[in-house]
């Protein structure tokens, strides 16, 4: 059975990796969950209310991570997912997440990142001189990074596979499930 790695931390949306986590074992993935420490991982919720100029956050699930970072072997994985919320912020800064992420693209495996995720991406410097979405806001990062940002659903160059936020799971999901299936 393939497998797929998940790398996140504390203060990630929850809906980011809960849906892509239950989507891959939905069809037939082997899915790890890796972080900074092997614990138990508190994510939050990120909502649009009405007046509020950008997102509310909530406390959301606690989830265990199978894995540290330090544990991973990315030649045991198919591919990774990059979710967002908080933790990409502080996540660029470990050495062994951005060695782990490094090789995905080193040996041309497929990627799939949301929301905040590709801060982690541009970090490793994964973007330059792609086409990439993000949320919203980091714009100015993703060309900072190289990349051209499109305001988009979901947006695939090669084996990376962009979207903005939650809200998009639907069309994220279904154009990286494309590329995992072209890639097998």
């Amino acid at each position: 059975m393939a497998k797929i790695l998940i790398v996140t931390g504390d203060a990630a949306e929850s809906l980011e990796v809960m849906y892509p986590y239950q989507r891959l074992l939905e069809e037939g993935y082997e899915v790890d969950i890796a972080a900074p420490a092997r614990k138990q991982l508190r994510f939050v919720v990120h909502d649009f209310e009405p007046g509020f100029d950008t997102y509310t956050e909530k406390p959301g699930y606690t989830w265990p991570a199978d894995l540290a970072f330090s544990e991973v072997d990315p030649g045991a994985y198919l591919a990774v997912v990059i979710p967002g919320g908080r933790a990409p912020e502080y996540l660029r800064n470990d050495p062994e997440l951005r060695k782990i992420l490094k090789s995905f693209f080193d040996a041309d495996k497929p990627v799939a990142q949301i929301c905040h995720g590709p801060l982690l991406t541009a970090a490793v410097g994964g973007l330059e001189g792609r086409r990439v979405t993000a949320y919203p806001a980091l714009e100015l990062d993703m060309q900072a990074a190289g990349a051209t940002f499109q305001d988009s659903a979901a947006v695939v160059d090669g084996l990376l596979v962009s979207s903005r936020a939650w809200p998009d799971h639907p069309t994220w999901m279904r154009e990286f499930l494309k590329v995992l299936r072209a890639k097998a």
